[in-house]
């Protein structure tokens, strides 16, 4: 509104200005006298006046007319809009302005005045690269998704802008939850600019998601070859990778291909359990026990486990439990006060009705450093050595208050789970789920993990310790309500 009264206070001002100078020049009776090679010419002051006038116009034309050639010369040598332009120059500028507002209310975040300069900034440029890519984001910002697409798809025409349309519409898709679109969005647009790290991310979480675990794979090499990833990170990420291809194969049946997945990813990672305990089924399984049993000792010298145990038992399992004990030894030569080697040992020696051995394997680890499973253990040693109910009771009412030790935690959110996977089922984020203790303190289950040796002795030793619960219980409840009038 200012605006306006401004501009017609000054075209009021101007001409009031001319009209006074021109009665002023028709009042005027003076001459001008002007002198060039040796030749005079006198005009009266109004006459002086037009033929200026007229010079300043025909420069004017002047200029305009080679303007005007220019742009023959550049349309006749293949630039098309040329013309185009040298007719709509204020045309041309007043959509820029418009565009420029556009561009600023979307950083302002004004999604509706963004949508209504880019409106008009496109019916005034024939710019469809800059128009179409500042509608869309206008539109996005408005919340508009329908013309968003429209715009994007309206991208995808311009060799120049179709990268951007396909990623626009994959951010659409997976605003929409339309995760296996979003995929192909982001394969052709990784496909188009493989060294755009946004894309491969997003291509990667998406392949993850899906269990594509060999086009993961590849997108991870290419990140690599790119120099996106350090190689010790591309590398950790290609041997889950391929764990998680192995688990997959093997579900599905394909041993053969399972197999080598997991030998794969044993090879990139060899601390990885699950690679190691399917590498020493596979060998063990081509009656190559000595290859079985280097691959458990290589993941345990790095991480102890107790399916790593497990899988190191099943590499005999006719053996006696003295030959068991004797042969374990050389798994326990890599961490052997590892917390994990102490309460195998003590499991094997319960096997073996060694208790003294046992206890001591466990002592120092209930000292320090106790859990459910290491209580567990030392109450199944009390029984074996025929120690009392009361005693027995009282390990494991201490296990009840007791840390329950390492489990399968997502580095990221937290969340316990039952066993190893690649993606977090809770916050869906990749190789975060590591075996370690929780930051929360969790009751004890008859589920604490064992060799299977004692899966008996420490299976009935927790029912006693829930039965003895259960009747603490009951008691309880039965005084309190005796105790009420």
């Amino acid at each position: 509104m200012l605006k306006a009264i401004l501009r017609i206070l000054i075209f009021i001002s101007i001409t009031a200005a001319i009209a006074t100078g021109a009665a002023y020049l028709l009042e005027s009776d003076g001459l001008v006298r002007i002198a060039f090679d040796g030749r005079e010419v006198e005009l009266s002051i109004l006459t002086a006046a037009l033929l200026f006038m007229l010079s300043i116009v025909a420069v004017f034309l002047v200029f305009k007319l080679l303007g005007l050639l220019v742009a023959i010369f550049k349309f006749a040598n293949g630039e098309d809009t040329a013309l185009w332009r040298y007719f709509n120059r204020n045309r041309e500028r007043r959509g820029f302005e418009a565009l420029a507002d556009s561009m600023v209310a979307l950083a302002a975040g004004e999604g509706r005045l963004a949508i209504a300069n880019a409106a008009k900034a496109e019916k005034k440029l024939n710019r469809p690269e800059l128009t179409n890519l500042v509608n869309a984001q206008a539109a996005e910002l408005a919340g508009d998704s329908a013309r968003a697409v429209t715009y994007y798809k309206n991208l995808l025409k311009d060799e120049r802008t179709r990268f951007v349309g396909v990623q626009g519409l994959m951010k659409q898709k997976l605003a929409e939850g339309d995760t296996k679109l979003a995929l192909a969005l982001a394969e052709k647009a990784f496909a188009i600019k493989p060294r755009h790290a946004p894309t491969s991310d997003t291509l990667f979480k998406l392949q993850a998601a899906e269990g594509q675990w060999s086009g993961a794979k590849e997108t991870i090499s290419a990140k690599r070859r790119s120099g996106d990833l350090p190689s010790d990170v591309a590398t950790r990420r290609q041997a889950v990778l391929a764990l998680a291809d192995a688990k997959a194969l093997l579900d599905e049946g394909d041993i053969d291909k399972g197999r080598d997945a997991a030998l794969e990813a044993h090879k990139l990672a060899p601390p990885l359990t699950h690679a190691a305990v399917l590498t020493a089924e596979f060998y063990n399984l081509q009656s190559r026990p000595r290859l079985a049993s280097n691959a458990i000792k290589k993941a345990w010298a790095q991480a102890p486990h107790p399916d790593l145990a497990g899988a190191f038992a099943e590499l005999k399992p006719d053996e006696t439990p003295a030959q068991r004990v004797r042969r374990f030894k050389t798994l326990f030569s890599q961490n052997s006060d590892h917390p994990e080697t102490r309460m195998v040992q003590a499991e094997l020696a319960l096997s073996d009705e060694d208790f003294p051995a046992a206890r001591r394997a466990i002592r120092e680890l209930n000292e320090k450093d106790p859990t459910v499973r290491s209580m567990t253990i030392m109450a199944a040693i009390e029984r074996g050595e025929g120690a009392s109910d009361d005693v027995v009771r009282g390990w494991l009412s201490k296990a009840l208050e007791a840390p329950k030790g390492n489990q399968w935690v997502c580095d990221n959110c937290g969340i316990v789970h039952g066993d190893w996977a690649a993606i977090c089922t809770n916050c869906e984020a990749f190789d975060t789920i590591d075996w370690r203790r929780p930051e929360t303190v969790a009751a004890p289950t008859t589920s604490t993990p064992t060799l299977g040796f004692t899966a008996g002795v420490l299976a009935s030793a927790a029912d006693d310790a829930a039965s003895e619960t259960q009747v603490e219980k009951e008691t309880e409840v039965a005084s309190e309500t005796s105790e009420k009038p």
